[in-house]
């Protein structure tokens, strides 16, 4: 393995570990709704467990309204209950066939609770861009021990790794800066 070769490894995970925050701050509701809030809730489907998007057509009715549409006539109960089971704290309504999801407003106290689980979100994200990082630089210096590649390059080839680490950790603080503010905002 070359210098090069463990810098691009650890590129590819420093963006996998981003994209996994990314996709956690999905999971963080704000006071706006969005069809992805419901994507990880799972509805029984003849006895296999499914996400509501594969059971229902999820649109926007508008922004602070969530509506499911079944396809097929029986499965709105079980989706309100699974909705009402979720750890989301939503409560649907079911007129006729079309369900209701409003999105509560969310009070000053849980909005301070969903930053700090924010920020703790994001620190987890920090610390395995730096095992990553770390796993890089323990690469390189078993190459240097084994003598296959000089000090001057091991060295280099570490501040490449360092640089890369802070970039990363750059769009991680950034990703967090935007959420907060996302859910402060009013």
């Amino acid at each position: 393995m070359t210098p090069a070769d463990i810098k691009q490894t650890a590129d590819q995970k420093m963006a996998k570990s981003v994209e996994a925050f990314k996709n956690e701050l999905h999971k963080i509701r704000t006071g706006r709704a969005h069809p992805g809030l419901l994507d990880q809730v799972q509805v029984d489907y003849y006895g296999s467990m499914l996400p509501i998007s594969q059971v229902a057509n999820v649109t926007l009715l508008d922004a602070r309204t969530i509506s499911v549409q079944p396809w097929e006539k029986g499965m709105a109960s079980k989706i309100e209950k699974a909705i009402r089971e979720s750890d989301l704290g939503l409560n649907p309504s079911s007129q006729g066939e079309l369900l209701r999801v409003p999105m509560p407003a969310l009070t000053e106290e849980r909005r301070k609770e969903l930053t700090k689980v924010v920020r703790n979100a994001g620190e987890d994200a920090k610390i395995a861009v730096r095992s990553v990082r770390r796993e890089g630089n323990e690469h390189l210096k078993r190459l240097l021990k084994d003598k296959e590649v000089s000090e001057d390059d091991e060295r280099r080839a570490q501040d490449e790794v360092q640089r890369l680490t802070d970039r990363t950790i750059a769009e991680i603080d950034r990703l967090v800066q935007a959420k907060e503010a996302e859910v402060l905002a009013v």
